[in-house]
């Protein structure tokens, strides 16, 4: 019977390849992520074409695609990346170019070090004192709330701790996998997770008519749709929104709150933009907060993670992949088996750990760079409020396109009506109809951004995403661009 296998295996001296299209692991061949996919990829070509002097109707690619703040020229924290030069090279604490409170962080990050180096691995949760540090911010952050070092795991970003959780969660086969309510539109995140480990995605929409809110009926809904095939365990909240740059009201949240503690899910909080807060009449509420204040008994037994990072913010340090989660009322033993999980993966990066700590930690009034740390903070924050209020008010000049207020976080998801003739060639080519707008997009003005239908969008609307990242003036130009290139568009396809 081997000799046989081999035979087939073998056909003119060459042997099938072990790895195919066909052998492979089907859950990752599932996997999409719309965020970095055919549309960067194009970019990128279109870019190198450039490059190579291939004449094209612009000068250069405008990437709106993906909320990478510093690729778009934003300046890093001074503070921030003093504290980490220090900590790579200490040689450097005796120059009298550094700040004392920037030496005596480093030397205190050192300390806390294995080897009292940065190239050292640290403990698999992370290093203690910078859990320690995220404690207290936590509890500052929610008004004196506490919160127990324990229950902080330093990851590689906020996606790896989301992964992490999920990971957790997921079980079952059949009509009793897990099933994991997700909002649509939805960071794909969540979307190639789910695939990845072959849990069921539950859709609940978010009510764009009424500013992208999350409406607890179309909560219940889509879970008791979902009762039917699988077994729903988890809901996953994004706030403020990631791609809608939503923001959650307090009574929102207990809404929700009631609702998973009800239905008996577990919580996860993604609030990886809750610096990001720009709207008047808007404020960021963490879900731990509002599930402690409840009280009894919500505040005993929902079990909830949240996530934050170093990527989004004011900071976006995206490169150094630093984030954390913090569980709540997460049953120990399940907590072990979450930090065996970390172990096999040896710990997070430490400069990551490290701008965590400086996030959750910063210089305090009194201390030489405190001054320069909030002015420059408070500058980013105020040049992307700015930003985010042209976004609105360009794109809704353009009759066709629809923007709702950009809220928080940083991106806007706007609406747009394509005319028949465009969706029966996109059709045609065999792609989403706002795919093909966006290739268009990109080939006629270099602008990236991603298709809606990347990210989830109810049936026969369409939609794109797109950063509010880029310098005031390329923002501004970017934005007429896009109306100009809508015009013509629609009256092509009219």
């Amino acid at each position: 019977m081997a000799n046989k296998n081999m035979k087939q295996q073998v056909m003119n001296g060459i042997r099938d390849k072990v790895l195919t299209l066909d052998t492979m692991n089907q859950s990752v061949k599932n996997i999409e992520y719309a965020v970095r996919g055919p549309i960067l990829l194009r970019a990128m070509e279109l870019e190198r074409e450039l490059q190579q002097g291939v004449k094209k109707p612009f000068t250069e690619i405008i990437r709106a695609n993906i909320g990478d703040a510093q690729a778009m020229g934003q300046k890093p924290i001074t503070f921030m990346r003093q504290v980490l030069a220090l900590c790579q090279y200490p040689d450097l604490l005796s120059s009298p170019s550094f700040p004392e409170d920037a030496k005596k962080r480093a030397m205190r990050i050192l300390q806390s070090c294995e080897g009292h180096s940065t190239g050292s691995y640290s403990a698999s949760a992370g290093i203690q004192m910078i859990r320690e540090d995220v404690a207290r911010y936590i509890e500052h952050r929610d008004g004196g709330i506490a919160s127990d070092p324990d229950n902080i795991f330093l990851s590689t970003g906020a996606s790896s701790a989301i992964m992490a959780v999920l990971n957790l969660l997921v079980s079952g086969k059949g009509k009793t996998r897990t099933g994991v309510m997700i909002p649509i539109p939805q960071y794909p995140l969540y979307s190639a997770t789910l695939a990845e480990f072959d849990a069921v995605q539950i859709n609940y929409y978010l009510n764009e008519e009424h500013y992208w809110g999350l409406d607890v009926a179309e909560l219940q809904r889509a879970l008791e749709q979902a009762k039917a095939h699988c077994q729903p365990q988890v809901l996953c909240v994004i706030n403020p929104g990631n791609p809608t740059g939503q923001v959650l009201s307090r009574e929102n949240i207990e809404a929700v709150i009631r609702f998973a503690y009800e239905e008996h899910l577990f919580l996860m909080a993604d609030e990886v933009y809750q610096d990001n807060v720009y709207a008047e009449g808007s404020q960021f509420h963490s879900f731990k907060k509002v599930l402690m204040e409840m009280g009894s008994p919500y505040a005993q037994q929902l079990q909830l993670a949240s996530f934050h990072s170093c990527s989004k913010g004011y900071m976006g340090e995206c490169g150094f992949r630093g984030g954390y989660t913090e569980v709540v009322n997460m049953d120990p033993a399940v907590k072990q088996q979450m930090l065996k999980f970390q172990s096999v993966r040896l710990c997070p990066p430490v400069l990551g750990q490290i701008l965590i700590d400086i996030v959750t930690n910063p210089p305090q009034p009194g201390e030489p760079s405190y001054q320069q740390f909030q002015q420059e903070k408070k500058a980013i924050l105020a040049r992307l409020a700015e930003k985010a209020q042209l976004t609105e008010k360009i794109l809704n000049k353009q009759p066709g396109i629809h923007c709702n207020p950009v809220q928080g976080a940083m991106y806007s998801f706007p609406r747009i009506q394509l005319p028949p003739k465009a969706l029966q060639r996109a059709k045609e080519l065999g792609q989403p109809a706002d795919m093909f707008f966006c290739i268009q997009l990109l080939e006629e003005t270099g602008i990236c951004v991603v298709p809606g239908s990347g990210f989830g969008q109810k049936d026969g609307t369409y939609h794109f995403r797109m950063t509010i990242l880029p310098p005031l003036e390329k923002l501004k130009i970017l934005l007429e661009k896009l109306n100009q290139f809508y015009a013509k568009f629609t009256q092509e396809y009219s």
